[in-house]
């Protein structure tokens, strides 16, 4: 399973738990119902602007971890 299709699978399970339809949500999200229609289906050219979206519509949180990032300062924009 790609990354895009887990993120596709859990968009689909909070979706559903909401009682949402695919156009409920795309409504909820300020997205069209193909943006919901895709990302459940593991395409990959949803733009990520959309997919923060459709997070946010859903209370789904992203997070980004690595070794570094405990020493990385907070609100530095990484453009160096």
């Amino acid at each position: 399973m790609t990354y895009i299709q887990y993120i596709g699978d859990v968009i689909k399970y909070h979706r559903k738990k909401a009682g949402l339809s695919q156009k409920a949500l795309a409504d909820i999200a300020s997205v069209g119902k193909t943006v919901v229609f895709d990302l459940e289906k593991g395409k990959e050219t949803v733009q990520f602007k959309s997919i923060n979206k459709v997070f946010d519509a859903l209370n789904i949180k992203m997070s980004l971890e690595s070794p570094l990032m405990e020493k990385y300062p907070p609100g530095q924009s990484g453009r160096e």
